[in-house]
């Protein structure tokens, strides 16, 4: 009985979490990916204009302790958003990969006096 006690904690706090993530389905969450050298120079890709779709841009990666490219894509345009793309960004001296996604389109209100 003590040991079924002791798996019931841990599986209900599992479920609850997992049962929380339809919430979440239209946030953006950071990949976790601390990198001390700095990153490769991004590699050149060759882009054809296709109507209706967003280039998004390759990037390095760095999966298992070596700089790996990642090729750049198509997705199809999303009307009212905007695309952000993802970033390495430098905290406390280590890199770490900001990931990029889908964002409402901001509106901009112009106030006259």
């Amino acid at each position: 009985m003590r040991r079924l006690q002791k798996l019931l904690g841990p599986l209900l706090v599992a479920g609850a979490a997992v049962a929380g993530l339809p919430a979440f389905a239209g946030c953006y969450a950071q990949t976790a990916a601390y990198v001390v050298e700095d990153i490769p120079p991004p590699r050149e890709e060759v882009v054809i204009y296709r109507p209706g779709y967003l280039w998004i841009h390759g990037h390095w990666m760095r999966p298992q302790g070596q700089w790996v490219w990642r090729g750049g894509h198509y997705e199809r345009e999303r009307p009212s958003y905007v695309y952000v793309q993802g970033r390495w960004d430098r905290r406390r001296g280590t890199l770490v990969w900001i990931d990029g996604g889908w964002r409402p389109r901001g509106r901009v209100v112009v106030r006259t006096r």
